[in-house]
């Protein structure tokens, strides 16, 4: 199968516009939230609470916020047995099961987006593209990266003018390993179907890893 192909079955498989637009009820809190804001779970032929990131396993779902309190909460609480109307079983590291599988998934669409030829890596080839045709959509910065170069790669693209989103939720170890290289501290991505899906994805997982403040702050 071609690496098209395999894009665009991979594509069907979950619109992000799709669920930002979609509503789900928080088995916690009771609010009625957009699906971007949520992680289904679902229950596995054993009674197993699974979590369901990509929102395609069969069944009832059940939708928690996405941060790791609530899943904890959740679980702790029995809330979701209470939902099911049956007894099941939710791991005590469910949260941390939900933050392993985002992580995957994002590296796997990172890896997906470099062999398409989506994706630059570097500062200066990420400095380049923001004069391009078609800028970037997205700019993916390392959690543990200096602040001085996404300060300077925040300015450049603000300068030009460009609406950039910038994602920092993966580490520049985890970038590393889904880009092919040793370790990745910035890298964009064009815009397109995977740039919106990496950006879903990491608004999730930020409810799962404290937030670098420092850096942000120094970076404005």
């Amino acid at each position: 199968m071609s690496l098209a192909a395999i894009m665009d079955d991979d594509m069907r498989e979950h619109s992000s516009d799709a669920s930002r637009s979609r509503e789900r009820r928080d088995l916690v809190s009771g609010e009625v939230l957009p699906e971007g804001a949520l992680v289904r779970f679902a229950v596995d032929p054993d009674g197993n609470v699974v979590p369901d990131i990509a929102a395609t396993l069969p069944g009832r779902g059940m939708w928690v916020r996405a941060d790791r309190a609530s899943v904890e909460q959740a679980a702790k609480k029995n809330l979701f047995s209470k939902s099911a109307k049956a007894q099941v079983e939710a791991d005590a590291d469910l949260a941390g099961r939900v933050e392993r599988l985002l992580v995957a998934r994002m590296q796997s669409d990172l890896g997906l987006a470099r062999r398409a030829g989506q994706a630059v890596l570097g500062f200066d080839n990420v400095l380049r593209e923001l004069d391009a045709k078609t800028p970037p959509a997205l700019l993916v910065e390392a959690s543990d990266g200096a602040a001085d170069g996404k300060r300077k790669l925040f300015g450049s693209a603000h300068a030009r003018g460009l609406k950039v989103e910038i994602i920092e939720v993966l580490t520049g170890a985890e970038l590393g390993l889904a880009l092919g290289r040793e370790n990745v501290i910035h890298a964009a991505l064009k815009p397109g179907r995977l740039a919106e899906r990496l950006s879903f994805d990491a608004a999730r997982l930020g409810g799962f890893r404290a937030p670098r403040t420092k850096d942000r702050d120094d970076r404005r």
